[in-house]
C-alpha cells in the first residue's frame, strides 16, 4: 500500500529538489524514499526505476528551462533574443545545478522528456531564422550553440574561470557578442 499524497509529480519534484542540493549522481530511489518517510519498495508503484525517476527529473527540468526561456524571448529576435536565451540557459544552470545535470543525459527520441528537449531546440531554431539560417545550417549552429553554453557552464561551475582576475560575466558577455557576430556572418 502507498503512503498518501506521493503521485508521481511529487516524486519528481523532489528528486529535482534533491538532485540540486547532493548532485543529480546521487539521487537514488533510496534517498528519495527516505525523503518521503517511505520503503524503496513503495515508490516502484510510481515509478517504473531509478532510470524512469531520473529521465522524469530531466524532463522537468528542460520543461522549466524552456518556459524560462520562452518568457526571456517574448518580443525579441537578433542577438536580443540570443542573449535573452543564453542567459535563461546559464541562469538555469546556475541556481539548478542538479536539474541541469540531468537535462545532459542521452534520452531516447520517445522518452517523457522528449516533447521539452524538442520545445528547448526549437526556440533555439526560431532564434538562428532570426539569423537567416536555413538547414543544415541551423542543425550546425545549434549544435554550436549548445556546446558554447554547455561548456562556459561548466567550467564555470567547476572553477575553471577563477585562476584569472577577469570575471566570468565579461567573458560570457564577450562570447555571446562572438556568437553573435559569427551568426550574422555565417560561412555560405
Amino acid at each position: 500500500m502507498t503512503r498518501a499524497g506521493v503521485t508521481v509529480d511529487r516524486l519528481t519534484r523532489a528528486a529535482a529538489e534533491l538532485a540540486d542540493e547532493v548532485g543529480y549522481e546521487n539521487v537514488t530511489v533510496s534517498a528519495l524514499a527516505r525523503r518521503f518517510g517511505v520503503r524503496d519498495a513503495s515508490l516502484y508503484s510510481h515509478i517504473r526505476s531509478a532510470h524512469d525517476l531520473r529521465v522524469r527529473v530531466a524532463a522537468l527540468a528542460l520543461t522549466e528551462l524552456a518556459d524560462r526561456a520562452a518568457a526571456a524571448l517574448a518580443g525579441r529576435a537578433g542577438k536580443d533574443a540570443l542573449v535573452a536565451f543564453a542567459n535563461a540557459y546559464r541562469d538555469y544552470a546556475n541556481q539548478h545545478p542538479g536539474r541541469y545535470a540531468a537535462m545532459q543525459m542521452d534520452l531516447d527520441a520517445d522518452s517523457v522528456a522528449a516533447p521539452a528537449a524538442r520545445r528547448h531546440a526549437e526556440m533555439a531554431r526560431a532564434i538562428l531564422r532570426g539569423y537567416r539560417l536555413a538547414e543544415p545550417d541551423q542543425t550546425d549552429a545549434v549544435r554550436m550553440l549548445h556546446s558554447t553554453f554547455h561548456g562556459f557552464v561548466s567550467l564555470e561551475r567547476t572553477g575553471g574561470f577563477r585562476h584569472h582576475p577577469r570575471g566570468s560575466d565579461a567573458s560570457w558577455a564577450r562570447a555571446l557578442d562572438a556568437l553573435d557576430a559569427l551568426l550574422r556572418a555565417w560561412p555560405q
